[in-house]
């Protein structure tokens, strides 16, 4: 079959929404519709064979491209963005439409295109290869509207592969450093851990904080006053603290329950809006405080680049009750025993007094700890509050304040801390730098570069490396090197700057997208 006369590349441009009408447009006049669907973000003979086998399978090619913010495949990817991928693929013969998918997934296409084919490359013949699950739904859905998916065989490159190894979109600490993880197995060597993860009951203790956002346009200075005006454009409100700490885990670990307090004041209303955030395997369990509020901060943003102008803190800075420390405890108490693991994310915010970290230390099967210092209790909640643990994770500034020292270099921050606190292993990060790792085995403390300059929200950047990172650390049979936890750390980091607040969380399969995407 010769290929169809080309067309202007303008006129293959579809708003997704004008899909189904063309696709029925196209059956009345008795034309099989094919679809592809994919990244397509450098251009390679791979996908122009792949094109060209898939338009020898009916008489219109639509291909739908995985709009920017759904690609998964790794640090600062896509290189290319949404507009420009879209106008290379159109630049080829074969294809007669070029759509934009704005979900996460090519569930929504399919169905609202129901394709007769759906065409996807050889490297997705192994369903047990596909650790998202999406390509056997996508293959139920194509089915169920009557159309079959088929496989192309011809020659095969990896996009990610050339990108990575000769586009220098990494720099030299990074590309070493992902040169060593390919040289030493790869994703491969983390699996097992992420696999075992998937077995543990964690216990999570810590504050809620209830987030909100309000998107304002600035006005500029009033004429009578010597302030800023700003308009308020929308607004969101998140479950974060604790919460997206549990969330961020729940889909590494079998089970979290988490340990934490809400204030009497709209406790109904506040418990309904967090369960609304909790995934299936997560237990909340709640201390009442009677005399002070669920704290709640409000970011006040720029939306054009999502950029915060300041910040309200709306909350009561004391501490819990004797009642309500009996309460923690007999929770904690109960819960224990059935736990692989304990992992505290301490925000400074009343939760954790003397008597409650005492406890927990004690009585803690494996301990994972994160101390936080903000706005609310800088100079009164360092690392040092916990003077044991079996894994800590805190960020650089946090841990210079803890061990009094604002010039020594990061490394050597890393090892006074390690001084001060008994812990098997440390990690500390430090943002675009990456982290800093340590171990009692005598690990010298390396850095681990960060994976993205692509940075949208920076909040809960934290809670996501500590979550992730410490569902793989409380493995007490099989203890996962500090390489290694960096790595997932890192990763979990830097999808989760690309969301903002809590409005989503890093996911397993996500992950691990992102690393093999990496390591390729």
């Amino acid at each position: 079959m010769s290929p169809p006369a080309p067309r202007e590349n303008k006129d293959k441009f579809v708003v997704f929404d004008d899909l189904p009408r063309l696709a029925e447009e196209h059956r009345d006049q008795g034309k099989t519709i094919v679809l592809a669907h994919g990244v397509f973000d450098l251009m390679h003979l791979g996908h122009v064979r792949h094109f060209e086998r898939a338009r020898k399978e009916g008489g219109i090619l639509v291909v739908s491209l995985t709009a920017d913010k759904f690609v998964n495949k790794g640090p600062d990817r896509p290189v290319f963005e949404e507009t420009i991928r879209a106008e290379m693929v159109s630049a080829i013969e074969y294809v007669d439409y070029v759509t934009i998918n704005r979900d996460p997934s090519a569930m929504t296409v399919l169905n609202q295109l129901r394709p007769d084919i759906y065409v996807k490359g050889s490297d997705y013949e192994n369903p047990e290869d596909d650790i998202t699950g999406n390509i056997t739904r996508e293959r139920e859905t194509v089915e169920r509207h009557g159309g079959r998916m088929v496989l192309t065989h011809d020659i095969t490159f990896s996009s990610s592969n050339i990108i990575n190894r000769y586009l220098n979109v990494y720099d030299p600490p990074m590309r070493e450093f992902l040169d060593t993880l390919h040289k030493n197995g790869g994703i491969s060597t983390l699996m097992p851990y992420l696999d075992r993860a998937l077995h543990r009951k964690i216990v999570l203790i810590g504050e809620t904080i209830i987030d909100e956002y309000r998107f304002v346009r600035p006005l500029g200075k009033p004429s009578k006053e010597n302030i800023i005006a700003t308009q308020l454009m929308s607004s969101e409100i998140f479950a974060g603290g604790i919460i997206a700490t549990a969330r961020h885990m729940s889909s590494f670990v079998q089970h979290v329950e988490i340990i934490t307090w809400l204030g009497y004041h709209n406790l109904e209303s506040d418990r309904a809006f967090i369960e609304a955030f909790l995934p299936e395997n997560v237990t909340l369990h709640v201390v009442v405080r009677k005399e002070v509020p669920t704290t709640r901060k409000i970011r006040y943003i720029d939306p054009s680049y999502t950029r915060k102008l300041f910040e309200v803190y709306d909350f009561i800075n004391k501490k819990m009750t004797d009642d309500e420390i009996d309460e923690t405890v007999r929770i904690y108490d109960k819960l224990r025993p059935d736990t692989d693991a304990v992992v505290a994310n301490d925000f400074g915010h009343g939760m954790f007094a003397e008597k409650t970290i005492a406890h927990i230390i004690a009585n803690a099967p494996f301990l994972a700890v994160n101390a936080q210092t903000n706005a609310g209790n800088q100079g009164f909640n360092y690392i040092t509050r916990w003077p044991q643990a079996n894994y800590v994770c805190i960020d650089e500034p946090e841990a210079r304040l803890a061990v009094s020292d604002n010039h020594s270099s990061s490394i050597e921050i890393v090892k006074k801390l390690a001084d001060q606190i008994k812990a098997d292993q440390i990690i500390v990060t430090h943002g675009q730098y990456g982290s800093y790792s340590y171990s009692k085995d005598g690990h010298i403390p390396m850095r681990y570069p960060a994976f993205t300059n692509r940075v949208v929200d920076t909040v809960g950047a934290g809670d996501a490396f500590f979550a992730v990172s410490a569902a793989l650390a409380s493995d007490t049979t099989n203890t996962c090197p500090p390489e290694l936890l960096s790595l997932v750390g890192n990763a979990a980091g830097a999808i989760k700057v690309g969301i903002i607040g809590h409005r989503d969380s890093v996911h397993r399969s996500q992950l691990i997208r992102f690393l093999t995407t990496l390591m390729k």
